[in-house]
């Protein structure tokens, strides 16, 4: 039986937090989603350091990453991810409420996945969680090398 991988979500309002996990809930997602406040959490977490040294050693099935972020915002995290062949492969959704044609662009220009803007109304952006996570952690597959998943 194949294990599930982890959710990494990173995303400083807690409101919105809870909205994605109770989206993600609502559609029955069985995926671990770990919660981390800003892009260096983020870091810290997908590279097992700090307070995750510990962890399941399991790359995540997807990244949601908030744009705007106290410490590391979401374009320097996902330029990281992206600038690391070790993480390269993990799909990374960005989850933002902002519409700035230049944040959109650059997303892209660091090899952003998809790019989502947090649609105001709650149900409306329930069903925009549940369809990115049914998608991205359910259905995606991800590369394998060698015998041994690389993400």
């Amino acid at each position: 039986m194949q294990t599930l991988k982890p959710i990494l979500l990173a995303e400083d309002s807690s409101q919105d937090v809870e909205l994605t996990l109770a989206a993600l809930q609502e559609y029955h997602i069985a995926n671990d989603v770990v919660v981390v406040r800003d892009g260096q959490e983020a870091l810290d977490y997908l590279y097992g350091k700090g307070a995750f040294q510990d962890r399941n050693p399991a790359r995540p099935a997807l990244v949601l990453l908030d744009l705007k972020m106290p410490r590391m915002d979401g374009l320097e995290t996902l330029a990281v991810i992206k600038s690391d062949t070790n993480l390269r492969s993990i799909p990374v959704v960005m989850l933002t409420s902002s519409r700035e044609e230049v944040d959109l662009i650059r997303s892209y220009e660091l090899g952003v996945n998809a790019y989502v803007v947090k649609p105001v109304d709650f149900q409306v952006f329930i069903n925009a969680v549940k369809e990115i996570g049914a998608f991205w952690a359910v259905l995606n597959e991800t590369p394998h090398t060698g015998g041994r998943n690389i993400t």
